[in-house]
């Protein structure tokens, strides 16, 4: 009788959804029953996300395989530590928790095609001394939230195609279409309307659809997959007649996001809009197409606003007295107004500027002397989770009916770096400057003194004690008229 009895793995959900994003905390239970007591080198989880790419094409008698992978991240974590001696675990049920923050990035959605896949899985895994190892592995699902310009991604979109027709008809053909807006969560409806100018003598019926256009890159080699995931034929516009066409086409519930950020897989949606002529090319309009998270998605249905802006608004708002520009479809002009095509018009935007909040953020200051860590990278053991030796030792005896729970290994105490030195001393205060003291002002005006004499040169300005008036031939005597002084 083998003694792992089970091996369980389950993890904890965290929207109706059950499914993961960048960043969130992944958590669960590794659930080990043992039928008696046992010897076990380590148990640990793994959680991993990678891209898997396969196929072979055959050439005369020569048949040539393509393969490519691609790891987004790998993290693990040991429940029971392998760098110590085997661990006794006695009979019974014995639960480990576990805990997994994924990393932050722009990561594919999970995805599986003909020819590769995108896969996110948990994977659980006990070693024991001369015994095979006991796995087990369970797979999650993995939405990517990484959408760049995701508003501009709810304007509308505008197209329109002409066509000459040939030897078997006459006359020609014009078709304006327009599309509500370009982003789409699975469930969601397409708004188009067409509007077709049949001048020719042919019959014509439009008809819409939405392709999956698949690619795989593997060893510089290129292999394509196309679907259609929904389709649609209007109403037959007979010759010289023009006609305007409504239709809503429902993205099915259960198809895969746009995949935009993988090296090796790709995947992209396509809306045709085209007429169906016998015996001549069709004319068509393309428009392009992504598939977002429902979370994600805010835009309404048709009928009401398309994104955060006004119905047929074109761009985000803005601040000009000048009406929104009217939208021109080149010589065959569509009609506007709210009748038009089953849409409200689009109404004026105000000319006041937005009211700014009241606590306008803040800018940081200067960088740091110190680098901040770099960013995560795809691919790798990026991140692992520190391991340290199990502080419970061996898990106590139970019974299969009381199972013993093993609490998750305690994360390590995070010091942080050293705070940065000053990149230059302040220089020393400036010594305080003290101005001279100001000469005493005269204020007696002797020039207003009437009947006075005023008072000599010598008695204002009388020479120092120890200098002597110079005698002798080479003095020079300065006599200074009384008129002087007037």
């Amino acid at each position: 009788m083998p003694s792992i009895k089970d091996l369980t793995l389950t993890y904890d959900v965290i929207n109706e959804e059950g499914t993961f994003s960048e960043g969130d905390t992944l958590t669960g239970r590794v659930t080990v029953e043992l039928s008696k007591e046992t010897q076990v080198e380590s148990l640990f989880v793994k959680a991993k996300g990678d891209a898997n790419v396969h196929w072979s094409e055959k050439r005369g008698d020569h048949t040539h395989s393509y393969n490519s992978h691609t790891r987004f991240f790998k993290l693990k974590q040991f429940l029971i530590p392998e760098n110590s001696k085997d661990t006794v675990l006695p009979q019974g049920i014995h639960v480990y928790k576990f805990s997994f923050n994924i990393p932050q990035g722009s990561m594919p959605s999970s995805f599986r095609g003909s020819y590769g896949k995108i896969v996110y899985k948990l994977e659980a895994k006990m070693s024991r001394s001369w015994r095979m190892d006991r796995n087990e592995d369970k797979e999650i699902k993995f939405v990517s939230k990484s959408i760049p310009n995701l508003s501009q991604l709810m304007s509308r979109q505008v197209g329109s195609t002409d066509k000459e027709m040939g030897f078997f008809s006459k006359g020609q053909v014009h078709m304006d279409v327009i599309v509500d807006r370009r982003a789409y969560a699975p469930g969601e409806t397409v708004a188009c309307v067409a509007k077709v100018n049949n001048s020719s003598s042919k019959d014509m019926t439009p008809k819409f659809s939405v392709k999956q256009k698949v690619v795989y890159r593997a060893q510089g080699h290129t292999k394509y997959g196309e679907t259609v995931i929904c389709k649609m034929v209007g109403d037959c516009i007979i010759p010289k007649t023009e006609k305007t066409i409504k239709c809503a086409i429902k993205i099915p519930a259960g198809v895969t996001q746009t995949i935009q950020n993988c090296d090796i897989i790709s995947v992209e949606y396509q809306l045709k809009v085209y007429l169906d002529i016998s015996f001549a090319s069709d004319p068509e309009v393309k428009f392009p197409l992504v598939i977002i998270p429902p979370d994600l998605s805010s835009a309404p249905q048709p009928g009401g606003a398309v994104g955060p802006y006004p119905p047929g608004a074109v761009g985000g708002p803005s601040n000009s007295d000048f009406p929104p520009p009217a939208v021109s479809f080149g010589p065959h002009a569509v009609p506007s107004g709210p009748s038009a095509y089953g849409y409200p018009a689009a109404p004026g935007y105000p000319s006041q500027p937005p009211t700014q909040p009241a606590n306008p953020p803040l800018y940081a200051g200067p960088p740091a002397m110190y680098s901040a860590q770099p960013p995560f990278m795809g691919g790798g053991y990026n991140n692992p989770l520190p391991q340290q030796a199990s502080p419970y030792g061996s898990p106590f005896s139970s019974s299969s009916s009381s199972p013993v729970h093993h609490p998750p290994p305690n994360a390590p105490a995070f010091h942080p770096p050293p705070t940065a030195p000053p990149m230059f001393d302040p220089s020393p205060t400036a010594p305080t400057y003290n101005l001279p003291p100001a000469a005493e002002m005269m204020n007696t005006n002797f020039l207003s003194q009437p009947g006075e004499e005023p008072p000599s040169y010598m008695s204002l300005f009388p020479p120092p004690a120890t200098e002597k008036s110079p005698t002798g031939p080479d003095a020079i005597h300065c006599v200074v008229p009384r008129d002087s002084y007037l």
